[in-house]
């Protein structure tokens, strides 16, 4: 009998999301309205420590919105990791401003403060990190660098809802921090973002940037988008949001089943101070990556993601010569296991046995 696929992310929607959505469709209130509030607040309160949470359409929204807010545009240069999803960089160039792309370290996959100090230059107006796989980046090493040079740090939260350094709470550092909403994150409003931020202002700016520029109708302010989340989506967000408490915690205990039981792969490392909420659980395979995750999807049904297997800077959208040899390092080896709340111990058991038996074999 072949065994049930285990695939690389699943999302979880059950009753309570359903109960959620059809409760908001015979309100007949669909667009941004009081789910809408009553999410931003929820989100401010568990992730942000009471910061403003403002919900937009998607993720790459939050980020092209929250720049824009924080007055990037032409001109300006804003530093970047180039080992991540293209919509980090694509925020950027969205405001006319320039993406300059900097190298990771091998350990997290994180933005490497020592290389982004060689990039600053008079064009550039911030630093963007990125909590890659559920992991924060080194925000005092980046946030020193800020200070000197008088620079603003944004926040690609995108993977991290709930991560924390030294207990201080992921999407609390930058200026604004962006999250995603997408179905394959730790929760999900089936899709949609939130824009974070200490700064009433930027704020505000945003919340008429996703609304046509206006805060009451027909008043229009600014120039602005339709980026605006409905109600059905954050009926949904704020269910997930109660469960993702639990939800985290079903991840970090399969990471730690992992963390002790595989071997002959490179593990993911976890800097002091971490909590890590593993959107992604990534190991690094030293040779043969590629045809070690066909393998475990062929010979053993389990589903495994590269992230990423091409570099942003090294994309047709931006084409950009860069020596970044730990990014060039790392986009050959790393492979994510699936590690989402879903698994049960017969699917952890697989997974290890898997990884194993083809590490051994040197596959």
């Amino acid at each position: 009998m072949s065994k049930e696929f285990i695939p690389v992310a699943r999302p979880l929607i059950g009753s309570a999301e359903r109960g959620a959505v059809d409760a908001v469709l015979r309100s007949g209130m669909l667009a941004q309205g009081r789910e809408v509030a009553s999410f931003e607040q929820e989100f401010g309160r568990d992730l942000l420590d009471g910061r403003a949470a403002v919900a937009v359409n998607s993720g790459t929204s939050a980020l092209h919105l929250g720049l824009l807010a924080a007055g990037v545009g032409p001109g300006d240069e804003v530093v970047v990791p180039s080992f991540t999803f293209a919509a980090t960089a694509n925020a950027v160039a969205l405001t006319g401003a320039t993406p300059v792309f900097a190298d990771i370290r091998r350990e997290a996959y994180g933005i490497d403060p020592a290389h982004v100090a060689t990039l600053i230059g008079e064009r550039t107006r911030g630093i963007m990190p990125v909590h890659l796989y559920g992991h924060p980046a080194d925000m005092a090493g980046l946030g020193w660098l800020a200070e000197q040079h008088g620079l603003d740090l944004y926040e690609d939260a995108a993977q991290a809802h709930g991560a924390s350094l030294h207990g201080q709470l992921v999407g609390t550092f930058g200026r604004f921090a962006a999250f995603s909403l997408y179905p394959t994150k730790n929760m999900t409003s089936g899709e949609g973002g939130m824009v974070a931020t200490g700064d009433a202002e930027l704020a505000r700016t945003v919340q008429l940037l996703r609304n046509q520029g206006m805060a009451t109708q027909y008043a229009n302010e600014i120039v602005g988008f339709n980026a605006r989340m409905t109600d059905v989506h954050a009926a949904i967000g704020r269910v997930q949001l109660a469960d993702l408490p639990e939800r985290t915690e079903a991840r970090r205990a399969n990471a730690q089943f992992f963390d002790t039981n595989l071997t002959g792969v490179g593990l993911p490392a976890v800097a002091d101070g971490v909590v890590h909420v593993y959107h992604q659980y990534t190991i690094t395979i030293p040779e043969g990556r590629d045809g070690f995750a066909a393998a475990l999807r062929e010979e053993y049904a389990i589903g495994a993601g590269v992230y990423y297997p091409t570099p942003v800077h090294r994309l047709p959208a931006f084409s950009r010569d860069a020596e970044l040899p730990n990014t060039e390092w790392a986009k050959d080896r790393v492979l994510s296991l699936p590690v989402h709340p879903a698994l049960d111990d017969e699917d952890r058991e697989r997974i290890v046995n898997a990884v194993n038996a083809l590490a051994g074999a040197g596959a």
